[in-house]
């Protein structure tokens, strides 16, 4: 399962590239906001140095609804970087956008699903990645991991190309539950990706083989 990490952060994005094991990024308005990188050409700047920190997958969101919006700014975005993704919102116009971007070989990451339906026209119109957001799903009592064992049933059933990206993840077992579903990708916090690394167990067991060594070299000294 590939890992992106879900952030605008440049430190956090660095952190977890300079780990070895992350594989792209995604971005939102939102996130953005959160920087605090404001206006067009803040934000454009701001996409090209996360580009510059990672190898490849960096997904930019349009913030047009229409389709003529989307594309224009689509393909201002995939200019950006051969490393951009572009992220297109799961409504009528964007099914449109995504037929078009697949046409013109161009990346996408549909966002927002929250349906297999919604997976499954995606994955018709030629989106590269589909986003299911498991973690606000599963704020409404909803099963989030459910949502992509569906999607992995459909797309295997028919052959599509299109790989499921586990969004909205909020902790560790989120991750090694979408892994052991099928999930292509899953996308979340740098704490969610560190917190796979701890377990009690291995502090202790560190601990102990750390104290035995050196009691061993203070009775050889």
């Amino acid at each position: 399962m590939k890992f992106f990490i879900d952030t605008a952060n440049l430190e956090q994005i660095k952190e977890a590239q300079e780990l070895g094991v992350l594989d792209g990024v995604t971005t939102n308005p939102s996130l953005m906001a959160k920087e605090g990188i404001v206006g067009q050409e803040n934000i454009l700047q701001h996409y090209r140095d996360i580009c510059n920190l990672v190898d490849d997958k960096v997904s930019a969101e349009v913030i047009a609804t229409d389709f003529e919006g989307m594309v224009k700014e689509g393909e201002i975005l995939a200019a950006l970087d051969d490393k951009i993704v572009v992220k297109i919102p799961m409504i009528r116009d964007g099914i449109k956008a995504l037929k078009y971007f697949s046409d013109k070989g161009i990346r996408t990451n549909c966002t927002l699903i929250f349906s297999s339906g919604q997976a499954l026209i995606a994955a018709k119109a030629g989106a590269t990645y589909v986003s299911p957001f498991i973690g606000r799903l599963d704020d409404i009592s909803t099963d989030g991991l459910r949502l992509i064992e569906e999607i992995r049933l459909i797309y295997d059933n028919y052959g599509y190309e299109t790989e499921i990206l586990a969004a909205s993840v909020r902790h560790p077992m989120h991750i090694i539950n979408c892994a052991q579903i099928g999930s292509d990708v899953m996308t979340g916090p740098l704490s969610a990706i560190l917190a796979l690394i701890n377990h009690p167990l291995t502090t202790n067991g560190l601990a102990t083989f750390l104290a035995d060594h050196a009691k061993s070299q203070e009775v050889t000294a």
